[in-house]
């Protein structure tokens, strides 16, 4: 095939946990992140390699499936992907079956049932390195033999760990790729029987693999206390809790520098322009407004590193064993764990990967519980609050006070969603329980290289995210708080006269039993296009309402600190952890659900959750003394 001609299409297939989307950043340089549990790639990736030969592919990265007779719907794209059934999706040339070698007995499995689909095709044992690390012995020449098709090491987290794969790819010729024999006779769906498939494993690993142990002595050694009924929580909750400590006890010397920076660039600004609209926007506007959002990168920065630490080092899906009897009481599966944690990042991703959950009861269930989940978003409005109003202190000459109430606040979202999961699990008709299947891959060494992409990937959402809905946002709230302006004969602030101020005012009627003033009411209808949008929305609103230019330079925080009361305060946080999500998510659950019913459902109980939960915290702190 010359270099001009058109890409070859390869369709990577594999189980979750086999190392495939590692090896598709190898192959297309991608920058995906690399995940170790089912449901990370459910979305369809595409990529790009041009081999040394001038050889041009087109690599598509499918979702991790166990098997080829769907129980998900990943499984059910990945099966329809490669026999070349799925909608407006052309037919993959070849595939290359990717598969964890110091796992054979499951993953041989799944390559005799891609082998039955008849493609040109292509194993790549992965994690070549770590078998033989673990005194396994692999005899990639029978294995290849008994195959009828090349069998290709590779070790995807390692640099070059794919060249034996692009060069076996240069010499793999379609035409001629020999057909292979059936395993067993079909049944009427075409489907070759489970046993013949399992006898077929047991003889292959017979013939080509020596391995000492079923499982490595360290993920054994480990098991025993991370899995324990006891102990296994034990960790798992101080896992979390040294979380939150960190995001404030690591972050600040970095915030503390954005602000420097965010003040000066303000005060430059300022000096160097004439006063006047364009001033006022700049400084008041744009400045105070994104980098009142960007300050809190370094702590979401560090929240995403430990959850892509334990993604890596192949925790979580522990974790979501650990959880599943606890989960199954509250409506759902252990599999809803870890849907429910990507949803601390995002609302958005976490609806996504409940794609993999099998049963539709408890995927409903997920999805409508996932927004209540502490996403990022809310992190810089937890953040500008719990600063503002609890001191820095130490408790008991240990934890920092700040963090002990970001983990209450996080606490308080995790045991929400289990009580609504649970009322809405005493609804339902079907009350049956379904059990958890779940792989546990071996334990690794997070690669430092997949963290810094993730990070970096995260990095560049989030400042896209101020580079484009916030900044607009932004610009556009500045324009209602600005304009029209104050009469000649006006006696209280400008911006009282301005729209915003005038929707903020009406507002206060319904939000004033819960302690809102009108500069939270304002902040509040764009904070339902992203969350984050009320912090730089609240800066605005404080830096054009400020009695003179002193205190419009002010930090948002001591102004909310002396204007609001601690009930105030405590009421938002609430408010926050309730909120009704952003429109992206409710756009993701209606894609989700295909179903406005659903949510008009979501938003409308986390609407009315917000208001009351945020009703009896303000009334209650205002009888102790804190209105």
């Amino acid at each position: 095939m010359s270099a001009t001609a058109v890409p070859m299409r390869l369709a990577l297939v594999g189980n979750p946990n086999s190392g495939k989307t590692a090896l598709f950043n190898q192959l297309t340089g991608s920058r995906q992140k690399v995940a170790n549990y089912a449901g990370v790639t459910v979305e369809r990736k595409e990529g790009r390699l041009v081999a040394p030969s001038g050889r041009q592919y087109a690599v598509l990265d499918l979702p991790g499936a166990y098997s080829l007779h769907p129980a998900s719907l990943d499984e059910a794209i990945a099966r329809d992907v490669c026999r070349g059934f799925y909608p407006g999706e052309p037919a993959p040339d070849a595939l290359v079956c990717v598969i964890d070698a110091t796992n054979l007995r499951l993953h041989l499995r799944f390559v005799l049932e891609v082998r039955e689909i008849g493609k040109p095709m292509i194993v790549a044992l992965n994690m070549a390195d770590a078998a033989r690390r673990r005194g396994i012995q692999i005899d990639v020449d029978a294995l290849q033999r008994e195959l009828g098709v090349p069998v290709i090491e590779t070790v995807a987290v390692r640099r070059g760990g794919a060249t034996a794969l692009v060069e076996a790819l240069d010499r793999f010729d379609i035409a001629t790729a020999p057909p292979r024999k059936r395993l067993a006779a079909h049944d009427h769906d075409g489907d070759v029987e489970m046993e013949a498939l399992h006898a077929e494993t047991r003889r292959l690993l017979s013939l080509a693999v020596t391995m000492p142990r079923r499982t490595a002595r360290i993920d054994d050694a480990l098991d025993r206390w991370l899995l324990h009924p006891v102990f296994g929580l034990m960790a798992l909750a101080v896992v979390m809790f040294l979380i939150f400590q960190a995001v404030y006890a690591w972050a600040t010397p970095m915030m503390d520098a954005i602000e420097a920076v965010t003040g000066w660039l303000g005060a430059q600004v300022g000096s160097a322009l004439p006063e006047g609209p364009l001033n006022s926007l700049l400084v008041d506007g744009i400045i105070a407004g994104v980098g009142g959002v960007i300050v809190f990168l370094p702590q979401i920065l560090i929240l995403f590193a430990f959850i892509l630490a334990l993604e890596e080092s192949g925790y979580l899906p522990r974790a979501a064993f650990l959880l599943d009897r606890m989960m199954a009481a509250a409506g759902l599966s252990g599999r809803s764990f870890i849907p429910l944690l990507s949803s601390f990042a995002c609302a958005i991703p976490g609806i996504m990967a409940t794609r993999s959950i099998q049963d539709p009861r408890d995927r409903l269930a997920t999805i409508l519980v996932a927004p209540l989940m502490t996403c990022s978003a809310r992190l810089p409005v937890y953040a500008l609050l719990i600063g503002a109003f609890i001191p820095q202190q130490q408790v008991w000459g240990v934890f920092n006070l700040q963090g002990l109430v970001l983990f209450a606040l996080y606490m308080a979202g995790i045991l929400s969603a289990l009580v609504v999961s649970w009322v809405m699990k005493k609804w339902r008709r079907d009350k049956s329980e379904h059990p958890l299947l779940l792989e546990l891959p071996s334990y690794r060494l997070p690669h430092p290289r997949d963290l810094l992409i993730g990070l970096y990937e995260r990095a560049m959402i989030f400042l896209k995210r101020v580079g484009g809905i916030i900044l607009a946002l932004t610009v556009l709230l500045w324009f209602l708080l600005s304009f029209p302006a104050a009469p000649a004969d006006a006696v209280g602030p400008a911006i009282d006269y301005s729209f915003a101020g005038r929707i903020g005012h009406a507002m206060t009627a319904i939000f004033a039993p819960i302690g809102f003033n009108w500069q939270i009411c304002i902040a509040l209808i764009p904070g339902m296009a992203a969350r984050e949008v009320a912090v730089s929305s609240l800066a605005t609103v404080y830096a054009l309402s400020a009695a003179d230019d002193e205190a419009a330079a002010q930090a948002l925080s001591p102004l909310i600190a002396d204007g609001w009361s601690l009930a105030t305060a405590l009421s938002l946080l609430v408010w926050f952890i309730y909120a009704p999500q952003c429109i992206s998510t409710l756009a993701t659950i209606r894609r989700e659900t295909n179903s406005w019913k659903h949510v008009a459902i979501s938003a409308g109980y986390l609407f009315a959750l917000a208001y009351l939960a945020s009703l009896v915290t303000y009334q209650v702190a205002v009888a102790l003394g804190a209105g």
